[in-house]
């Protein structure tokens, strides 16, 4: 069996840190840095010749930035004869761009798929994309893994009973997911989006009168959507209301808006790091370390994922 290394950029080294601690092994020393001008440099420090690398880094804000260490590593790693190399990437940038909604725009999630599989990466680990099908946008192997059973197991040992909701019809599926797991009743929000990061509730439907909801989504941006959807629960009699995501994102207005509205309590995971200027009393961080580190194992020692694919 291959040596497993695990490297970083910097977008996201705790949870690295987090992983290599699972896995029981140190991270690989690399130097990722900037030139006086903002090029990005990287060097690997020790040998990976013949080895099964990883490379952890979502493309988190700064997206760009962190994308071009992704990708400068990965070359780096390839040009240096890693045997195998898998991008973990646990939030992908660009996810929201995979299809034309307008004339003569463009499908950005599949040109940064192609960008990572050109750069040498021979297989990727994600999780909770924005939409299942960008795995068909890569031509190399993906491994895409749901943060759901963290959030349940949360959810599940504070015994909480009640309605779990979905933001919009597209989350619909992963709500029902959600929602089966919790043995709970669903609802959806039937909203109509007026333009980037901007959204307009339109009508709840399904039972939420009296009843403490969840609101379920994979990505939490602005918050816009999040905090209209609670306007919309608390005007249908809500009690009490939470909500769950994978990736908190929160750019912009988003913490000033969850502290400013009535919901009780955010629930996300660290795949992507918070800084203090993204903090917020109401937010709950899960790590997914153990998760994406029992893949990266299962991986490693080709056995089966499946189980994980929750």
């Amino acid at each position: 069996m291959t040596r497993l290394l695990l490297f970083s950029g910097n977008a996201n080294r705790q949870l690295a840190q987090e992983i290599a601690e699972y896995l029981g092994v140190s991270p690989g020393l690399a130097e990722v840095s900037q030139f006086s001008d903002g090029e990005v440099f990287v060097q690997i420090s020790e040998n990976v010749r013949g080895a099964d690398v990883f490379v952890i880094q979502p493309t988190s804000p700064p997206v760009n930035h962190h994308l071009m260490e992704l990708l400068i590593m990965i070359d780096a790693l390839r040009r240096a004869s890693a045997h195998r190399i898998t991008a973990v990437i646990p939030y992908y940038g660009y996810a929201r761009q995979d299809r034309k909604v307008q004339p003569r725009v463009p499908i950005s999630s599949k040109l940064v798929a192609d960008l990572i599989a050109v750069s040498g990466t021979n297989r990727v680990l994600t999780m909770d994309l924005h939409a299942g099908q960008i795995q068909g946008f890569f031509n190399i192997p993906v491994d895409h893994l749901f943060a759901a059973p963290v959030l349940l197991r949360y959810f599940q040992e504070r015994g909480w009973h009640g309605v779990v909701v979905a933001p919009d019809a597209g989350g619909v599926e992963r709500a029902r997911a959600f929602a089966k797991r919790l043995g709970a009743p669903l609802a959806f929000i039937d909203k109509r989006r007026e333009g980037p990061n901007e959204a307009k509730v339109m009508r709840i439907v399904g039972e939420v009168k009296d009843q403490d909801v969840i609101i379920v989504d994979d990505i939490i941006d602005t918050a816009g959507t999040i905090t209209q959807a609670v306007t919309a629960l608390r005007e249908e009699g809500a009690r009490r209301i939470f909500a769950s995501c994978t990736h908190p994102v929160l750019s912009g207005p988003a913490i000033e808006r969850i502290e400013n509205s009535p919901i009780e309590e955010v629930v996300v995971t660290n795949t992507i790091p918070l800084d203090e200027r993204r903090s917020s009393k109401k937010l709950t961080v899960l790590s997914v370390a153990p998760l994406l580190g029992e893949a990266i194992d299962r991986i490693h020692r080709e056995t089966s994922v499946s189980s994980l694919f929750v």
